[in-house]
Order: C-alpha cells, then structure tokens, then sequence
C-alpha cells in the first residue's frame, strides 16, 4: 500500500477512537454484545470512509458494493484483546456485477454488494455469521434487526458496534432484490446511517439483508427508512465467488 494511503487509513482509525463516547451508531440503537457484533468488522478507506462488514469466512467479508469502491485502498478494522486497533490488508475483491454507483441518481436498479478477501484469517472470536437461503424476504411488518458501527445522522461513529429493532416496510410491495425497513408506527427514528453501509440485517439467527442505504425526516440525516439487498437472491454470485477462494459460506 502507498505510504499516504496508509497514513490516511491510520488517521481514520484514530478520528474513530477520538469520539466522544456518547455518540450512538444506528440511529435508536443500543450497544450489544452476540453473535450479530461477532460477526462484524469495519471496513475502512484511505478517503477516510467508514463501513460494516459482514463475516462469511475467516477469510472472507461480505460488504456494500460502495463500501469496496469508494477509496483508493481499503483495510478490514477490528480492536483486539486489548484494546488496540487492528488494520488487516486485503487481497482480492469482487464486486457484484449488477452493481451500479450511479444507481440512486438515475434512479437504477443495483445489487450493491461485494465480497472482499482477506491476507490473513481473522482471529477465531470472530463466528462467520449464517445466511438466509430463502428468496422471498419477509413481508411488512415483521421485525428485525439491523447492526452495525455507523453514526447516529449528527456525529461520526465512535467504533461501537450497535444494533436496533425495525420493520419490514413495503413501499413499492413485496421486494425480490431489495428489503426496506422503518422504525414501525408510532415509533421514534431508528435505522441505518453512515457507517452502517455493509452491516447485517438479520432475522432470528441469519442475515437475510445487506445494509446500503438510509434516509431521513425534515433536518435528520438517518432513521426514516432503511434500504438493504437480500442476500439469498444472490447465493449464486456469493457461493461462486468464496469457493473460487476456498471459503465456504453458512447458508440456512
């Protein structure tokens, strides 16, 4: 990696521990512990960009396809036992091939996904998490839950790994590519936000959505609406991918 890149990729990690703890990530999330936040990472960019990422192998993370394309070199960011930031290299990425980055403003459909490839195994804390085989997602008005290490629309992300409960929202009816959440009638803002790009939306034991985008109300960034891709339309393209490099995904 270029020296600047790498200097740009340690000055995000230190910005990141520098936040004032207060700052929530997920908007109306709580900070937990389990196997959701075992089975995360963050995703880090040279341009200072921040994103969750999903562990399907210890080799392996499943991520937002801007997450893997918006920086010039990227770096998958944990804390170990310690305390201390940890910046892994990767080697290989593979971008969906329906991803489209001009998508949003030409108002396109996308499969914004990508699986990066590690230099080196994750530590063995770290549970690859199980995926949803099904190709129909959930209808409106079923829970569940979105985590990730985002920001809360008024700050940045302080590092911590959050989660939050939402609902199937079905704004255009039932959905065969994309899963859109809301925080639920009557209830305050909730969802995704910057940083949470890439997270897990899971329900019961297995991510059946990646997170990629979100929206908010009035002067709120976040916590209206929350968009992700469902992951078992796109089993094809994921197994495809982690058995050219020798991983095996959990699907259930």
């Amino acid at each position: 990696m270029p020296r600047t890149s790498t200097r740009l990729l340690y000055a995000a990690v230190a910005a990141l521990l520098s936040v004032a703890p207060p700052a929530r990530a997920v908007v109306g999330g709580a900070e937990v512990d389990g196997a959701l936040k075992a089975s995360t990472v963050m995703v880090l960019g040279s341009a200072g960009n921040v994103c969750t990422g999903i562990v399907v192998a210890p080799t392996a993370v499943l991520t937002a396809g801007h997450c893997a394309t918006n920086a010039a070199e990227h770096r998958i960011h944990y804390m170990d036992g310690g305390g201390q930031p940890v910046l892994l290299s990767i080697a290989d990425v593979a971008v969906h091939p329906n991803y489209d980055a001009g998508a949003i403003k030409g108002r396109r459909r996308s499969i914004d996904l990508a699986l990066v490839r590690l230099a080196t195994p994750l530590p063995a804390r770290f549970v690859p998490a199980g995926l949803t085989a099904a190709a129909v997602p959930p209808r409106a008005g079923t829970r569940v839950v979105l985590g990730g290490y985002g920001a809360d629309g008024k700050g940045r992300s302080d590092g911590r790994f959050r989660s939050a409960e939402l609902s199937v929202a079905e704004p255009y009816g039932p959905g065969t590519v994309l899963l859109w959440l809301a925080p639920g009638a009557g209830a305050a803002a909730a969802g995704g936000c910057e940083g949470d790009s890439g997270g897990p939306i899971a329900r019961g034991d297995a991510v059946i959505a990646v997170t990629t985008w979100s929206k908010g109300n009035g002067r709120a960034a976040c916590g209206a609406m929350t968009q992700g891709v469902l992951v078992g339309p796109q089993r094809g393209w994921i197994d495809r991918t982690l058995a050219a490099w020798g991983a095996d995904p959990r699907w259930r």
